[in-house]
């Protein structure tokens, strides 16, 4: 069985199934969607099952020839640290078309978008050769845009297109890298395995120059700074599900991309950027909380946060160790998980309220017991508390990098401690003090709200005690990366 061409087609099988049907059909074409995520999250299931732990070896290859004239091939597989993001990815889809069932307006092109960018998503983390790697990173810029410009806020125009024009400006950097390291390969080739072998073929120069081509395209997705600036304005106007799969999973394909390729392929390129990358990975996590301390829009603060947050995984890379590695994989799941949920949740409030500002609110928590709840979970599991998964993955993070970067990794800790100050704010403002009676008609969560959120509420907290399931797909794989560095 092609588990892993199933788990990425599936929704677009689904996206073709709602083209076929009238738009009239709402509940079809909403069951379809689902039917079809769900299908890819079930078979999600069998790949943690299935997946060999103690190998670092590429599982579920599936090679086919595709374009013989470039020698470009229909190339998937799966190792410890791609496998984790395919399953994210599934899960975080099918959480999010769970929240899209609110949708009201022209709702046969927003499932068949959202279906599309699924798609794009899955196959960037499986796709072993760069054509096909390419191509499914390119596919998700156009259902991003469509679903920002046409789904989105007040400035929904804007926030898509600047969101386009980084992301495609990155990605023709990408591109020319691509291509450097195909024709200065002998024999020339697509293949991802292969060219991962080839480094040895390339001068200082070389490597350093297409580094810094790769490094463009992926640190507009991280958003590594100083690129970051698309991503709170598209997060703000995107509707609440997009800007879910934004923060769990689009922003991952950037990390992804560095580890996998920037660090796997280029690895005198890597060594001569490092300083830089550890500089910037601290200004992502001091500048990031910073940034999000100043905010009044629950939804920027939560988008500013994640900037942060994905500073903690450079931090984890730049230590190149294990540890560092582990730290910065787990990381990239818990944030999607969590923040994942706390987006959702500011659309429970955004959907009954019309309004994000944190000061309009007060004493929600005798209101909205079940929202408060689950609220504080995920704000808890943001800043890093103990015992809830967001910890985990950000003291790896600070462990495998201190041993490298003592004074950088101590100067990181500043971004818990405002992170931890602009969370308990939030909280203190809107659930905590006398009851504002301007929103006596509020009502808590219904079961399609609780039906997306719970899962990630309990895996926030299951992580957080029991991590090593997860760790456990990453460990050996990730173990072999961090030998390969010298």
């Amino acid at each position: 069985m092609n588990i892993l061409s199933l788990i990425t087609f599936l929704p677009a099988a689904g996206a073709l199934v709602i083209l076929a049907l009238p738009k009239e059909r709402e509940r079809a074409i909403q069951a379809a969607a689902l039917i079809s995520s769900g299908l890819s999250l079930i078979l999600c299931g069998a790949l943690y099952v299935l997946f060999n732990r103690g190998t670092s070896d590429m599982q579920f290859v599936e090679r086919i020839p595709w374009i013989p004239s470039l020698g470009a091939q229909y190339f998937l597989g799966v190792d410890g640290l791609s496998v984790p993001l395919v399953i994210l990815t599934a899960l975080m889809s099918f959480v999010s078309l769970i929240a899209s069932l609110n949708i009201k307006v022209r709702i046969k092109e927003y499932f068949f978008w959202f279906l599309i960018l699924e798609t794009g998503m899955s196959g960037v983390f499986a796709a072993l050769d760069m054509v096909l790697f390419y191509v499914f990173w390119e596919i998700t810029l156009v259902p991003m845009y469509f679903l920002i410009g046409i789904w989105g806020g007040p400035k929904k125009e804007y926030a898509a297109i600047k969101f386009f024009l980084y992301t495609l400006t990155g990605s023709v950097f990408m591109l020319l890298g691509i291509l450097a390291v195909y024709f200065n390969t002998t024999p020339h080739t697509f293949d991802l395995l292969t060219l991962l072998q080839s480094h040895a073929q390339w001068s200082s120069r070389f490597q350093i120059l297409v580094f810094i081509a790769f490094y463009l395209g992926f640190a507009v997705k991280v958003p590594a700074f100083p690129f970051h600036t698309w991503l709170p304005l598209a997060h703000v106007e995107a509707p609440t599900a997009v800007s879910v799969v934004l923060a769990a999973v689009l922003l991952k394909m950037g990390v992804y991309g560095i580890m996998r390729i920037s660090y796997g392929m280029l690895p005198l390129g890597f060594s001569w950027f490092l300083p830089i990358l550890i500089a910037i990975a601290v200004i992502n996590i001091i500048y990031g909380a910073l940034c999000a301390m100043a905010q009044t829009d629950m939804k920027k603060m939560v988008a500013y946060s994640s900037i942060n947050h994905m500073g903690y995984c450079l931090l984890g890379i730049a230590g190149l160790t294990a540890t560092g590695f582990a730290g910065a994989s787990f990381e990239m799941i818990n944030h999607g998980i969590i923040t994942g949920a706390l987006f959702l949740l500011v659309g429970v409030i955004y959907d009954r309220a019309h309004t994000r500002d944190i000061s309009a609110f007060g004493g929600l928590a005798a209101k909205l017991p079940v929202y408060a709840g689950l609220m504080s979970l995920a704000c808890f599991a943001s800043l890093g508390l103990p015992g809830l998964a967001g910890f985990i993955s950000e003291f790896l993070c600070f462990l495998g990098a201190f041993a490298r970067w003592k004074v950088c990794t101590a100067v990181s800790v500043i971004g818990i401690l405002v992170t931890a100050a602009f969370f308990l704010r939030m909280l203190e403002k809107v659930f905590l003090g006398p009851f504002n009676e301007k929103w006596s008609a509020l009502t808590d969560l219904d079961a399609r709200e609780l039906c997306a959120i719970v899962p990630l509420a309990a895996l926030t907290i299951v992580l957080g005690v029991y991590p090593r399931p997860a760790l456990d797909l990453m460990n050996t794989t990730l173990v072999h990366m961090a030998g390969l560095f010298k």
